[in-house]
């Protein structure tokens, strides 16, 4: 019988192992908490941050990650001039809680996101996916989110296969995948000129303009989040709701531009 358990736990073990994570999100609620708009610039496509499908592929030394949008991805500032990767307006954060220990990893949103994640789905790493370079990415990361960076996993190569940006990452700095692992996708806009405490992320303001997008705070509080994961990752339309009621849990603070409390976001977990 003492044998019999070993084996089970062994099998159980090794099937929370994945050689790839599959993850959907429905299409047309590219809308933050559900009432963002885009820019009024036509670099901003629609669809161009609607998120539609997320992928993590073991790859033997590397993990490829391949993100999916409902629009073809345009590089309208020719990135490729400025050392970037093929693409402009487009940015994306992946997180990962690796242990799911409530109360382990990190709770704040790397800067600029303006999200915290839940008690019980903290992470434990960040993969960004940026259309600046290598040497930008890794300068703004050492200047804004210096204290996270050990657990922040910067792209070995980054390209541009129609809808979707695809990247590969260090396998040796995240750990072989899993479906027990807890997996975040957030859709952002890359901003050449951050704020001083902004991750090259762009801010929502009340209303939207030329390169800004509209229908949230003009005060530093509502999440810089266009699009998002929520419930399952299996694409069904009742996710966006899901979306749109956790962007909703910020609070802003009518006497300080700077207050208020950041919305609380969850992970999915494919494993269950």
């Amino acid at each position: 019988m003492k044998t019999l358990l070993v084996i089970m736990a062994v099998v159980i073990a090794g099937a929370a192992h994945a050689d790839g994570i599959e993850l959907k999100d429905p299409k047309g609620d590219d809308k933050g908490p559900g009432t963002y708009i885009y820019p009024t610039d036509t670099a901003y496509s629609r669809g161009a941050f609607d998120l539609t499908k997320a992928s993590l592929t073991d790859k033997g030394d590397s993990v490829e990650v391949k993100i999916s949008v409902a629009s073809r991805i345009k590089d309208p500032w020719r990135s490729k001039t400025w050392g970037g990767n093929g693409f402009s307006v487009q940015m994306f954060f992946i997180f990962i809680d690796t242990d799911r220990k409530a109360g382990s990893g990190h709770k704040a949103g790397l800067p600029g996101l303006n999200v915290k994640f839940a008690e019980g789905s903290r992470w434990e790493k960040a993969l960004i996916i940026s259309p600046q370079g290598t040497k930008r990415l890794t300068s703004e990361i050492n200047a804004k989110a210096k204290k996270w960076k050990k657990d922040i996993v910067v792209p070995t190569s980054v390209s541009v296969r129609g809808k979707s940006v695809v990247a590969r990452f260090p396998k040796s700095q995240i750990g072989s995948l899993s479906k027990a692992w807890g997996y975040q996708v957030l859709v952002q806009s890359n901003e050449g000129y951050p704020d001083k405490t902004d991750l090259l992320t762009r801010r929502v303001n009340e209303f939207n303009g030329q390169h800004r997008f509209g229908g949230g705070n003009d005060y530093n509080c509502d999440p810089h989040v266009l699009d998002m994961l929520a419930g399952q990752a299996k694409g069904a339309a009742g996710e966006a709701t899901g979306q749109f009621t956790q962007l909703k849990t910020y609070k802003c603070d009518d006497d300080n531009p700077e207050g208020g409390s950041h919305a609380t976001i969850k992970m999915v977990y494919p494993g269950g």
